[in-house]
Formats: structure tokens, C-alpha cells, sequence
């Protein structure tokens, strides 16, 4: 026995590890009608890295956002839409060819601002629609193009800036030109496999004339360096086939980056804002003769503040003299450079401006914090609220219903919202919990008013409550006779899964607390390779130094306790070491060694400690600050003695995050810097998902354990959600061998809730709440293209209640039920009866669905079940069912009632016609008829201020709906309302049929052929 038992220990990991079949299905085959949902925000907004508007309609403009795409208006900024979904969302540049505006546009892609965080670009596209449409056109290596110039008199013609690499040497950089639209480059300024171009500009009315800085630069995970010997300003005069430096006036010695413009309205007059060797020199130059000479006329700090982050000058299209600067707040000058003034207030950190090409006075400005617009010069600003291009690093989220989202986001400090609102997620919906650059939010396991929240480099770690809205300092500081703490600019900050008031922060060394942050406990040594050659951060810069604490190095990045195990605790350094403690933190073990095929020191970003098995762990590895894009992504079953890639060549580049399923350890999600891909066979094959989502970076990633939800924290377009990963839960080799299959599900609460919705300002951005209505999820084999296919709902007496349209595409699909009977038929009137539009609600239950295929028949079930939060009884619930159907039928029968004294009326007037010795009887019936009708209906007005008195319909109508939207118990005011009305119903039907009967009386005595009227059930079938 204790052989086998052995023999089990040893065996069974590997077997679990191997357990599941490969399931080859890819993107829509096994995705199907599965769809993230956007609920931003764009309160906060984020990075904008160009603006480009048209040369004629200042009413459109296009922007294009450093991780979220780019976004176009028609209506001056009122409201934007993104056009480039389908295409890598980190944009560095845009340009609109001034000759078809209307159709030609282009998109150069990779941020050009280089700070620590920037993604990557995949080249050049081009619209030949006006952005319906989008073609690659070429560059996809020179990962990110700062700028684009299109030929105004040639537009064939287009000059492209490819900045190159940020990580690493290469030769995909420089400027780079087309004569044929795109079809064909030719670089035709290169320096170095280090120097990139960094602005292209054309004189306007010679666009032969080419500018074009040089910038030699380079970043690391630790240092960042700006300028050298190559950096300069050149100019060509012949499109770019011969080249001069233009630096008569410059500064001596090393160049930075150089911002360069060209005045529209005099192109002999350009601007450049350089960054050299001394501060003395660095600043604004201004020449008046086409760069033949320069003068320095300005050197404020806001000028050459972190010029690899601002170097953007931008001039008044109608005024040579009027230009701004981007910076830290952005400034304007209205006398030539010479002096200059803040623009008005908002959110800092200055990218872009475009003037109005009508009037200057009307300017946009991009900004870390989204989009401003101003009306009077840039004095005053207002922010465009409908850009949901917020930066996520991070999302958890809380246990309350609907649950709430926590998280940190680039320069917008730290927030929360709720995953559902009435109405839809609005910007007031969000609350600040921290300031900053938010990163790691988490809220108290139990303790709802309490939420952990930190800011760069752990400057501040705060613990906040939300109710007194007190926040407390609660960060670790040295022990005696400690090196200083070496915290990364993403610190790392977690809570315990086994103790509630358990932390941990990750300097160097690991810190728990176990009293919400009040004390500190060192429990590791330092666990990095601890390397001085890179902790020298005060050296980081370049030309400009700039210590912002986003190089610092040799930290912990990643701290995780396993779920299943409190001693059990994985760290991940940036420096690249994987560390994991089995007795709560008194010895450590680096086992990074054991992994193959992993180059030395990659930055070990996250660790996921299985939920199925304490032995188990994930680690993503980010290899892209070592300029290496390929994904790493790595399990342990043994302790990390021995590890697996878990990634195949489905997944293109480099990962942020894994995340394993809460019920399926095969189920497994990936957050990329090009979107969310999934596996759901363990990793033997990955599939992007692209529906509703575009490939944005995806940094963070989260599973509701209750409602089974996905949420993403993405690098540019707030948090998507993946609503209810459930079917991909089921997905195994025997179900996609079926020719069609059920997914299981959850009952489907029937909500009770019925809010008044506020509604906000028009053009704000509005987040989609996740559907209440029921789901019948099944999966095709194949795509139905032949014969009949239809779908029912019956319920638990046989009796249809819906009809649906069944989808029909291959892998899963889904049909949304909202369990409601069909609006009852309404009498006709000379007005709406508004309160008939309602539907009744039907009750909890098992309803019974039938699908039909062609020949084939399945079945399977969907269920409803009250709302567990519900204040009602079951016999409360009879009651409102009973009473509404009550008033439906009788609202239908009302119908039949007026059906029958309409068509009386006719046949009597038909009979006149054709007899007129019958009119001196039937004439009086005709008023009678006509006298009970305006009884039961409204026959004058109209549906606004001239509404009639209500009559039978509109009372028994109004009722119902009153009724039927409230899932309680009706008053008794309204039950006894339903007793007059049934007898005042029963008066209209006996009076109508005594009419019938008299008319029918006269006509026999006249010996004329009786008025054969259709019955109640000819009357439901017809469609009047």
C-alpha cells in the first residue's frame, strides 16, 4: 500500500498536468457571440499622444491616445467614436492628407513618448474611407513612428519618423519616405542603430523643403538616457535626397531631443525647443530665415522640463507669433517666443494642441489626464468627458452585488466603481481613493469601508476609509541600521487570502503586516539580485536628468500568498528572480534556476499560486525591457523544482498577466500587450479574443467568484469585462464533437429593482451595464446554412411563451430571452394607450427550451428564480402574477369588445348603403354604437397636451402597467380598482352584445342577411 501510494505522489501531478485533450478551436469557432463590454471610465481619461484635425471642417478632429487607439468627432468633441479597433491601439502619430481629407487618413503607431510605461507600436496603416477601413502599409519593426507629413501638393508623397526601438539597438529607424502612396519606403535619413527620427515637418509651400530632428536615445528597465553626438536638426531641400545640419546658433556639444515646428502662415519661421549639455543653453530657438540661423529666445523651465516626454511645439495657424509649447502645464506665447504664460488649468502633463483652423481662439489640448478643450485662447479649459482611454495597472475587485471594481491608473490616481448602474456606468459613478500614479488597489476583505491604495514608488501606501473619508500613511519604513528600501515605481501591494488584515508590500525585502498597515515585519532577506550597476537612478536622464523613481530596480514586483496554504508565498523581482517560501517566510528558495529557455534577469512580473494545487504556480516573465518581445509564461506542480512553458506560438508577443479559472484549472486567461487571449485546454492552445475587444494592453486581470465574471485592467481603454466565462468553463473535446450543445447555467435572477435614472450630460461617456435578461448559450458543431431552424421556450404546463431567433454561427452562440409574455392586444383608439405597451414578467420556474435544426429537435432547459434580495413572499409573487394576467386578458378581451362594435358599425353602414330602407332602424344603433365606443376608449385629442379624458382602455391599461412594474404585492387600492373595472368590462361587453343581438333582430325582420361578426380566437390571430 504505501508503494502505491508513492507511486500515486509521483504519477498523479503529471497525469493531472496532462489531463486535458488539446482542443484546437480558434477565435470566433469557439468565442462566438461571447463580447467584452466597455464600462471606462473617462472621468479620468488618459494619455493623448497627437491631435490632428481637419484642414477645412473644424469640426472634426481626430485624436490619437497612447494605449487606447484612435478616437474621431464630428461635432467638435460633443461626442467621439474609436475608429481603429481592429489595430494595435498604441499611436504615436496621425496625419490627414490635406487633398482628400474626407478619405485619406493615417495612423503611424507606437507611442512616441517615451516614458518607462509606453507599449509598442506594429507599424504604418492607412484609411482610404475616412477611417472605416484600415490597410498596414509597412514600418511594422520600427516599433513606434513619432511622426507623418503628407505632401500637400503630391500626396503620394509621405514622410514617416520612426523613432525605432526604445529597448535596444536597431536599424528599423530613421526617416523614411513614399512616392507611392505606401506601397514603397525608402529611408533616406539614417544616423545609427541608436539615433532615431524623432519630427518631420515640410515647409507648406514648398514641400520640398523637409526638417527632420535626429534624437539619440535609449531605455533600459533601470536607467533611461537622452542625447548624445548624434542628435541634431537637419534640412533638405530636395525631398529629402541631400541633407544638412542646421545648427548655426545651436549649442555646442551633445544633443537631446529636439521639438520642432514650422509657422503655417510663414514657413521661413521655425521653433525648436532643444535639450543639450547645459542648462544654460537649453531652451526655445527661434529663426526667422528657413534654419540658416537661430537665436535662442526663451530658456523657462517649462520649455525643457523632461523633453522625452514634452517635446511638442505647436504654432497658430493664421499667427506666426503665436506658438505652445507642450510641458508639465503647457504654455502659450503671443510675442514670437520671447516670453510666455501658463495655459489655464487642467490635468498636467501636456502632450499635443491644435488650434481651430477658423479660430485660434478655440483650441484642443492632450493631456496624461485625457482631452481639453478651450474657447477663449486656452485661458479656460473644459474636459471632454467621453474618452474611456484611462490606463489601468491593476484591478481587484469586491464580494458586494453588483460588485465593485478597484484600481490604479497611469498619472489618475486610484478609484473605484461599480460593475452595473442604473442607467449605464456613468463618470460620477467612479470615487478617488488615492493620488498619483494609482497602481495596487484592494478593499478590505470584510470590512467594506476600508480600501488599501498606493501611489508611485510607494511614496505613499494609504489605507482609506471611505465612510469617515480618513486616510492613514500606513508604509513600512527602514529598520535601524537597514540600507535604504528599494520600492519599484509598480510597488508591489497585496492582502491575504487566510487573514483579512493581513498586507504585504514588496520592497527589496518582503513586509507583512497583520494589523491592517499599524506594524511591520521584515520576513525575508533581500530577495533581488541586488546589483548595483543597476541602482544608479540618480544618474538616469541622459542630457536632462530625471529621477522620477520609475527606473528604480532590483525590487520585488510580484508578492502572492497561495489560496490554499498561508506559509506558501511566491515573490517575482524585476531584476528576475522567482522566490517561494514554504514555512511563512523563515527560508527562501530562488528557483528561477530550474526554468529553461528563459534569458537571465527577465523581469519576473507576476506569480499566480494555483487554487487546485499548493504545489502549483504561474510566473509571467516581461522580457520587452530587455528588448525581447517574445511571451514567457511558466508552471510549476513541484514547488518550482521544475516548470513548463504554458504558451505556444498562438500568443505574439509579450504578457502582462495570467490568470487561472476559479473552477477549471484548464481555463486559463492571458493579459497581453496586444489583448486577452484564452486557453481552455491548459495552454496547449491559445486564441485571442476580439469580440468588442480590441488589442489593447491588458496589465491586470480578475475573476467575480459569484458571478463568474473577467475583468481586464487595460493600458488605454479602462476595464472591460468579460460577462460570465462559464460556458468556456465546459468546452471539452466531447462537446465539440456534438453536432449542437447546451451550456449549463445558473438560474437567471429576475431583478426586482426599478431605479429612476438621472441621465448624465449629453456627449459624457456612458458604460454598458452587463444584461439582466436570460441566456441560453449552445454551441455549433457547424454553421447552420440549410432548411428551418427556430427555437422555443415552453413552460411547465406545455404552453409557448416565446418564439426566439436562434443564432447560427459555429462555436458558441448565444439567445437572450427576456422572460416576458408578448405585449397583450389593444383596443383602437384615436390614441396610444401607453400603459398596454407593458409586459408581464413571468414567474420563477423551470421553462423548457426546444431547438429545431432542420429535421432534428433538442432540448434543454432555462430557469428563473426571484431575487434572493427580495422583501416579497411567494404569495405576494402569486398575487402580482395572477392580478397582471388578470388585466392582460382583460385588456385583450377589451380589444375583442371594441373589435366587434368597430366592425358593427361597418357592416351597419354597409347595409345602409346598399339598402337605404334600413337606415330609419339602424341609424339610431349607429349613435348607440358610437356612444359606447367613446366608453371604452378615447376617440379625440391626441397624445400630447390635448389628451382626452381616459376612458375604459386607458384606466384597465394603466393598471396593468402599474401593475405588472411592480413584482410585489399589489395595493389594495389597485385590487380594488380591478373589481370596478372587471365590472365596468362586463357592462361594455353585455351592452356591445346586446347591440348585436338588436341589430341582428331588425335585420331577420327585414329579412336582410344577419351581421356575421369573427370570433375571440379569429379576432387574437389577426394582425388588426
Amino acid at each position: 500500500m504505501k508503494k502505491f501510494t508513492f507511486f500515486l505522489a509521483v504519477l498523479l501531478p503529471g497525469l493531472l498536468a496532462h489531463a486535458q485533450e488539446a482542443i484546437p478551436l480558434k477565435g470566433d469557432e469557439l468565442f462566438g457571440s461571447l463580447r467584452a463590454r466597455h464600462i471606462g471610465p473617462a472621468l479620468m481619461s488618459g494619455r493623448i499622444s497627437d491631435i490632428e484635425g481637419h484642414p477645412t471642417d473644424a469640426r472634426i478632429v481626430y485624436i490619437g491616445a497612447a494605449g487606447g487607439g484612435v478616437w474621431k468627432t464630428v461635432d467638435g468633441g460633443v461626442t467621439f467614436k474609436p475608429i481603429f479597433d481592429k489595430h494595435n491601439q498604441s499611436i504615436g502619430s496621425l496625419a490627414i492628407d490635406p487633398t482628400r481629407p474626407d478619405q485619406v487618413l493615417w495612423v503611424g503607431t507606437g507611442e512616441c513618448w517615451t516614458r518607462n510605461s509606453v507599449t509598442i507600436g506594429d507599424g504604418l496603416f492607412k484609411s482610404t474611407d475616412g477611417g472605416q477601413s484600415w490597410n498596414r502599409m509597412g514600418l511594422e519593426k520600427t516599433e513606434r513612428i513619432a511622426s507623418i507629413q503628407v505632401n500637400p501638393k503630391s500626396p503620394d508623397i509621405v514622410y514617416a519618423a520612426a523613432m525605432g526601438p526604445l529597448w535596444g539597438p536597431g536599424a528599423d529607424r530613421g526617416l523614411y519616405k513614399t512616392t507611392d502612396g505606401g506601397k514603397t519606403w525608402e529611408k533616406i535619413l539614417y544616423i545609427d542603430e541608436n539615433t532615431g527620427c524623432s519630427e518631420v515637418t515640410l515647409d507648406p509651400q514648398n514641400p520640398e523643403i523637409v526638417y527632420a530632428a535626429m534624437w539619440e536615445h535609449r531605455r533600459t528597465a533601470y536607467s533611461f538616457s537622452s542625447g548624445g553626438e548624434k542628435s541634431g536638426l537637419f534640412k533638405s531641400t530636395d525631398g529629402g535626397k541631400t541633407w544638412n545640419k542646421i545648427h548655426t546658433g545651436f549649442p555646442t556639444g551633445q544633443l537631446g531631443r529636439i521639438a520642432l515646428a514650422v509657422a503655417p502662415s510663414q514657413p521661413n519661421r521655425l521653433y525648436a525647443v532643444i535639450e543639450s549639455d547645459k542648462d544654460a543653453t537649453k531652451g526655445l530657438y527661434r529663426s526667422d530665415n528657413a534654419g540658416e540661423s537661430w537665436e535662442r529666445t526663451n530658456g523657462d523651465f517649462e520649455l525643457t522640463v523632461r523633453p522625452f516626454y514634452f517635446s511638442r511645439i505647436v504654432v497658430d495657424p493664421r499667427n506666426p507669433d503665436v506658438l505652445c509649447k507642450a510641458g508639465l502645464s503647457g504654455s502659450i506665447s503671443r510675442d514670437g517666443g520671447k516670453t510666455f504664460k501658463a495655459l489655464g488649468n487642467m490635468h498636467a502633463d501636456i502632450h499635443d494642441i491644435w488650434f481651430d483652423i477658423k479660430d485660434s481662439d478655440r483650441m484642443y489640448v492632450a493631456t496624461d489626464g485625457g482631452l481639453y478643450r478651450s474657447w477663449n485662447g486656452g485661458s479656460v479649459l473644459e474636459m471632454v468627458k467621453n474618452l474611456p482611454i484611462s490606463q489601468f495597472y491593476q484591478v481587484s475587485l469586491d464580494n458586494a452585488t453588483p460588485y465593485k471594481i478597484y484600481g490604479g491608473l497611469q498619472d489618475n490616481g486610484s478609484w473605484y466603481g461599480p460593475s452595473e448602474s442604473p442607467g449605464g456606468i456613468e463618470n460620477r459613478d467612479w470615487f478617488s481613493v488615492g493620488a498619483g500614479d494609482g497602481f495596487r488597489v484592494y478593499r478590505h476583505p470584510t470590512q467594506a469601508n476600508i480600501i488599501y491604495s498606493e501611489m508611485q514608488g510607494a511614496e505613499y501606501i494609504w489605507r482609506y476609509d471611505t465612510e469617515l473619508k480618513q486616510m492613514k500613511i500606513i508604509k513600512p519604513y527602514p529598520e535601524a541600521n537597514e540600507p535604504k528600501l528599494r520600492f519599484n515605481w509598480n510597488a508591489a501591494l497585496n492582502i491575504s487570502p487566510h487573514k483579512p488584515d493581513r498586507l504585504y508590500v514588496g520592497s527589496q525585502f518582503l513586509h507583512r503586516s497583520e494589523d491592517r498597515g499599524e506594524t511591520w515585519t521584515k520576513i525575508s532577506p533581500d530577495l533581488t539580485t541586488n546589483d548595483p550597476a543597476k541602482q544608479m537612478q540618480q544618474n538616469s536622464g541622459g542630457l536632462s536628468m530625471d529621477n522620477s523613481g520609475a527606473e528604480n530596480h532590483c525590487t520585488i514586483f510580484s508578492v502572492n500568498e497561495s489560496p490554499l496554504d498561508e506559509n506558501i508565498i511566491w515573490v517575482g523581482t524585476d531584476d528576475g528572480n522567482v522566490q517561494v517560501t514554504t514555512d511563512g517566510g523563515k527560508t527562501w528558495t530562488n528557483v528561477v534556476g530550474a526554468i529553461e529557455g528563459l534569458p537571465k534577469n527577465t523581469w519576473a512580473y507576476q506569480v499566480e499560486p494555483s487554487r487546485f494545487d499548493k504545489n502549483s504556480c504561474y510566473v509571467v516573465f516581461d522580457g520587452h525591457a530587455q528588448n525581447d518581445m517574445k511571451p514567457y509564461v511558466f508552471k510549476t506542480t513541484d514547488l518550482g523544482k521544475s516548470w513548463k512553458s504554458v504558451v505556444t506560438s498562438d500568443v505574439k508577443t509579450f504578457v502582462r498577466h495570467i490568470k487561472e479559472d476559479v473552477e477549471n484549472p484548464d481555463l486559463l486567461f492571458l493579459g497581453t500587450e496586444m489583448g486577452l487571449y484564452i486557453t481552455v485546454d491548459g495552454g496547449q492552445n491559445w486564441s485571442q479574443f476580439t469580440n468588442n475587444m480590441p488589442p489593447v494592453a491588458v496589465h491586470y486581470l480578475a475573476i467575480h467568484p459569484a458571478t463568474n465574471d473577467l475583468v481586464m485592467a487595460t493600458h488605454g481603454r479602462g476595464i472591460l469585462i468579460l460577462d460570465d466565462v462559464s460556458p468556456l468553463r465546459q468546452v471539452t473535446k466531447e462537446v465539440i464533437a456534438k453536432d449542437v450543445h447546451f451550456f449549463e447555467r445558473k438560474p437567471t435572477i429576475v431583478r426586482e429593482d426599478s431605479p429612476f435614472v438621472e441621465g448624465g450630460d449629453t456627449g459624457e461617456f456612458v458604460g454598458e451595464n452587463p444584461t439582466r435578461v436570460a441566456q441560453i448559450i449552445y454551441y455549433l458543431k457547424s454553421r447552420h446554412t440549410f432548411g428551418k431552424m427556430n427555437m422555443e421556450i415552453f413552460d411547465k404546463d406545455g404552453k409557448r411563451v416565446a418564439d426566439m431567433v436562434p443564432g447560427k454561427a459555429k462555436g458558441i452562440n448565444i439567445v437572450t430571452w427576456n422572460y416576458q409574455y408578448k405585449m397583450p392586444k389593444i383596443a383602437k383608439g384615436k390614441t396610444f394607450s401607453s400603459g398596454g405597451f407593458a409586459t408581464p414578467t413571468l414567474p420563477a420556474g423551470t421553462y423548457k427550451v426546444v431547438l429545431t435544426k432542420g429535421a432534428k429537435t433538442y432540448e434543454s432547459t432555462v430557469a428563473l428564480a426571484s431575487d434572493p434580495r427580495s422583501l416579497y413572499t411567494a404569495e405576494d409573487r402569486a398575487l402580482q402574477y395572477s392580478t397582471t394576467m388578470k388585466l392582460y386578458n382583460m385588456t385583450e378581451q377589451l380589444a375583442y369588445v371594441v373589435d366587434r362594435a368597430d366592425a358593427l358599425r361597418d357592416s351597419i353602414s354597409t347595409k345602409i348603403k346598399t339598402n337605404s330602407k334600413l337606415g330609419k332602424g339602424l341609424e339610431p344603433v349607429q349613435k348607440q354604437l358610437l356612444a359606447l365606443k367613446e366608453k371604452m376608449v378615447v376617440t379625440t385629442g391626441d397624445n400630447y397636451v390635448s389628451t382626452a379624458e381616459p376612458q375604459l382602455r386607458e384606466k384597465i391599461a394603466d393598471l396593468y402597467s402599474e401593475v405588472s412594474g411592480y413584482l410585489g404585492r399589489p395595493t389594495n387600492a389597485q385590487l380594488d380598482r380591478l373589481t370596478g373595472l372587471e365590472k365596468e368590462l362586463e357592462n361594455a361587453e353585455k351592452a356591445v352584445g346586446e347591440v348585436v343581438e338588436k341589430v341582428n333582430g331588425q335585420l331577420k325582420k327585414s329579412k336582410a342577411p344577419v351581421v356575421s361578426l369573427r370570433s375571440q380566437e379569429e379576432f387574437m390571430k389577426s394582425d388588426s
